[in-house]
């Protein structure tokens, strides 16, 4: 079982991007750890913490069910390419382990679907 995140335009050969359940918590993980928080400090993930307690443009990526909920909307799209795309730049220029190298891919590849949704004014879909 896994996740795949893709353009609400109903083309299947648009771009999408996919992880295993366990590879979106991980890269999840990692994205609010770059923006300085700990995922499981978070309501929702195991913690206490409210959302309303983080300002990030990655709050409707690192909030979101992994299954159903809200599609993405190309505003939200827009917001949230713009910090992926800094936070993989970041930490390409530092070198780092498999693991990260792995994220960084990874954050390459949603950037290409973000960029699509935004380019095609179409939402962002979870499945």
């Amino acid at each position: 079982m896994g996740l795949v995140l893709f353009p609400g335009d109903d083309d299947n050969s648009s771009p999408d991007a996919a992880w295993s359940c366990k590879g979106f918590a991980e890269f999840r993980r990692w994205l609010a750890q770059a923006e300085g928080f700990g995922l499981d400090e978070m309501d929702g993930f195991g913690g206490q913490r409210s959302w309303s307690d983080v300002v990030t443009p990655l709050t409707p990526l690192l909030d979101h069910p992994d299954v159903g909920g809200p599609d993405l909307s190309p505003l939200e799209c827009a917001a949230i390419l713009s910090r992926v795309q800094e936070i993989a730049d970041q930490c390409q220029e530092r070198g780092q382990d498999r693991l990260v190298q792995e994220h960084i891919t990874d954050a390459r590849n949603l950037a290409i679907v973000l960029r699509f949704c935004i380019d095609k004014d179409v939402d962002l879909l979870f499945l």
